[in-house]
C-alpha cells in the first residue's frame, strides 16, 4: 500500500508560537511512519526564519521534506493548513485547518468563513473552539444593507492541545555555564519569572499584560527591604539590539511612574534560547515561581512547559490555558472578562464586542506577596501540577490523538494502491524421447 500524501502548509521555519506548533505536528506525522509528508514553508509576520537547528535530528527530518519548488506529483490526500483561519485553503482531497484561533471571545467573520472552506478544523483549546462554534454573524447586502442570511461555523471541529516534550521539559538540576552566567548578575535568591512576547498596545492593552504586571510588582514591593526580583524573558518580534532597547524603554517607562521610590529589581533576559536552555531557566534555583497576567491565549504553551519544572504557577485560569491550569494545583489570579482593546491586535483581527480576561490587579499583588512570604505552602501545588500535566499534556499523548483525527478524515479517500504482478514460475517441460528402432 502506498502511503497517503499529507501536505503541511505552515510557518515551519519561524520562531513563533505557530512555528513551534507546526514543528510538533510535522514531527508527530513523520514519526508515525504512516504518511508521505511534504511541507510547504510560509512566513509568519516579521518573525525570524531560522528556527530549524542544523544538529537537531527532528529538524533534519523536517528539512528533508520542505518543498523548495511549489509543485507536487499529485493532489495530496490531505492538506493540513496551520495558519490563522482567514488564510485557510482547500487544496487536498481532504483539508484540515489547524489554528489557535483568536485570544478573545469572538473571532472575526472572515475567520469563520475561512473555517468553512475546510473539511475539519482543529483548535488548540476549548476556549478557542467555543468562540468559533457559538458565534453567528448577520449577512448584509452591500447595497441595501438588508439582512440576507447568517454566517456561522458549519464544519466538524476538534481540540488538540500543544503537547510538551517531556524528554526536554521536566524537573532537572542541570544548568549550563551560559545559563549560570546569565543568572550570576541576579542578586536575589527568590525570583518570579515571566515568559512571553511583549506585544503591541499601551499600558494594560498588550496581550500578555506585561506593563501592568510590572506596575503591580513595583507597587507591591516598593520601599521594602529583602524583596524578591522579577525576571522578564521577553522580546518583541525578534532578538535584535533594537528590539532589546525597545523592551528596556518600556520597562523604564513603567519605572518612571514610581519616581522617588526604592523599587525591587527587574531583570531582562532577551535573546534566543534552545528548548533545553528554556527548561534550565525554568528550573534554575533562583526561579521560585512562574507568573503571568495574560489577557488571552489560544493555548498558552510557555505556561504548560514552565509548569513541568514543579514550581508554582501564578496566573488567571481563563482563555486557552484553562485547559491545563487546574484550580487545585495552580495559584489562581482572580479575573473578569472585559472588552478587548483594538490597540492590541492588527487591523480587522478584532470584533467590537470581543472580550478577554483582565486580572484583578489589587488582589494579584497580595497573592504574589503571599507566595513570596509563605512559599512552602505553595511548593506542593507546583509539584502536583507537574505530575498531572506531564502525563496528560505530553507530546506523545498529542501524537496519538493527532493520528486518530488524521486517519478518520482520510478514511474515505480512495487510496492509491501499488500493483504487484504475480511472479510467474517456469514449470520444467517434460520431454518424451522417441523410441529408437534398431536398423
Amino acid at each position: 500500500m502506498i502511503k497517503p500524501m499529507i501536505l503541511v502548509t505552515a510557518p515551519i521555519e519561524t520562531r513563533s508560537g505557530y512555528g513551534n506548533h507546526a514543528r510538533d505536528i510535522c514531527r508527530a506525522l513523520i514519526e508515525s511512519d504512516k504518511y508521505d509528508v511534504k511541507i510547504q514553508s510560509v512566513p509568519w509576520g516579521s518573525t525570524p526564519l531560522n528556527a530549524l537547528e542544523k544538529d537537531n535530528p527532528v529538524h533534519k527530518e523536517i528539512q528533508k521534506r520542505i518543498l523548495r519548488t511549489p509543485s507536487l506529483p499529485k493532489q495530496p490526500e490531505l492538506h493540513l493548513h496551520i495558519v490563522i483561519p482567514n488564510e485557510f485553503r482547500a487544496i487536498g482531497k481532504k483539508n484540515i485547518g489547524v489554528t489557535a484561533g483568536i485570544e478573545t471571545t469572538i473571532p472575526p467573520a472572515q475567520w469563520v468563513e475561512g473555517c468553512n472552506r475546510m473539511d475539519k478544523v482543529i483548535f488548540t483549546s476549548e476556549f478557542s473552539k467555543e468562540g468559533f462554534v457559538k458565534v453567528v454573524f448577520d449577512k448584509l447586502d452591500q447595497k441595501t444593507q438588508k439582512n440576507i442570511g447568517t454566517l456561522k461555523f458549519e464544519k466538524e471541529s476538534d481540540v488538540l492541545f500543544e503537547g510538551a516534550d517531556t524528554d526536554v521539559y521536566k524537573k532537572t538540576n542541570e544548568v549550563s555555564e551560559m545559563m549560570n552566567e546569565k543568572f550570576s548578575v541576579i542578586d536575589e535568591d527568590f525570583c518570579f519569572l515571566f515568559v512571553g512576547h511583549w506585544l503591541q498596545g499601551n499600558m494594560g492593552e498588550d496581550r500578555k499584560d506585561i506593563g501592568m504586571l510590572l506596575r503591580v510588582f513595583y507597587s507591591m514591593f516598593k520601599d521594602k527591604e529583602n524583596t524578591p526580583a522579577l525576571i522578564l524573558k521577553t522580546s518583541g518580534a525578534g532578538f535584535s539590539i533594537i528590539d532589546r532597547n525597545d523592551v528596556k524603554k518600556k520597562i523604564d517607562k513603567v519605572k518612571k511612574t514610581f519616581s522617588g521610590s526604592k523599587l525591587p529589581n527587574v531583570y531582562l533576559i532577551h535573546g534566543d534560547l534552545t528548548d533545553e536552555e528554556m527548561n534550565q531557566m525554568y528550573n534554575h534555583p533562583k526561579v521560585k515561581a512562574h507568573l503571568s497576567f495574560t489577557h488571552g491565549e489560544g493555548f498558552g504553551r510557555p505556561l504548560l512547559e514552565a509548569s513541568l519544572s514543579g514550581k508554582p504557577v501564578i496566573a488567571p485560569i481563563s482563555t486557552g490555558q484553562a485547559d491545563f491550569l487546574d484550580k487545585e494545583y495552580v495559584v489562581e489570579l482572580p479575573h473578569t472578562m472585559t472588552k478587548a482593546s483594538p490597540n492590541a491586535f492588527p487591523k480587522d483581527y478584532l470584533t467590537q464586542e470581543s472580550q478577554w480576561s483582565t486580572v484583578n490587579y489589587s488582589l494579584a499583588g497580595r497573592i504574589i506577596n503571599d507566595v513570596f512570604t509563605n512559599y512552602d505552602k505553595y511548593k506542593v501545588r507546583g509539584e502536583k501540577a507537574a505530575l498531572i500535566n506531564s502525563q496528560t499534556f505530553s507530546f506523545e499523548e498529542m501524537k496519538v490523538k493527532l493520528e486518530k483525527i488524521v486517519d478518520e478524515v482520510i478514511s474515505d479517500v480512495p487510496q492509491q494502491v501499488q500493483l504487484k504482478l504475480p511472479s510467474l514460475k517456469k514449470e520444467p517441460t517434460k520431454l518424451k524421447l522417441p523410441k529408437l528402432k534398431k536398423g
